[in-house]
């Protein structure tokens, strides 16, 4: 399915970690896969929402590899783009993650990047990990299955 395709419809998208990292590293062949989608977040057509979580996991690499220039630009994207939201994590979202990996068998980070999916209303959540397919409150893309 094209990027065009998985994205008829979709309004509101959560975000997984992974597809920040590999648009901001320019990781190809998913840097390709990225680089509409985020271009339809700065144009307003998609509002994007991820967890406070990404920071902690994008920043892993380059806080130790000491890459301040890398840091600095997944805080920016993160923190300070039209269109994207970083939604701490509060008590209902703490909750609603609970009850997905209960129900899911989810690892914590993942039933928190869902959860806060829910909780901002995304129709759908862009990932890398073909294990959260089985989660149905939401739909679920996968960039290895998508083409540009």
């Amino acid at each position: 399915m094209t990027v065009s395709d998985a994205l008829r419809g979709i309004t509101h998208l959560g975000v997984d970690t992974s597809p920040f990292i590999f648009y901001v590293e320019d990781n190809r062949p998913y840097a390709d896969l990225c680089e509409p989608i985020f271009a339809r977040v700065a144009d307003g057509r998609i509002a994007a929402h991820t967890s406070v979580l990404t920071i902690t996991e994008t920043l892993v690499h380059p806080i130790r590899n000491t890459d301040a220039a890398l840091c600095d630009r997944f805080r920016v994207l993160l923190l300070d783009t039209d269109g994207l939201t970083t939604w701490p994590v509060d008590a209902d979202i703490a909750q609603r993650a609970a009850e997905l990996r209960a129900r899911y068998r989810l690892r914590t980070p993942d039933a928190i990047q869902i959860a806060t999916a829910l909780q901002a209303g995304c129709n759908a959540f862009l990932t890398n990990d073909l294990g959260l397919k089985r989660v149905t409150e939401l739909r679920i893309l996968v960039l290895d299955e998508l083409t540009v």
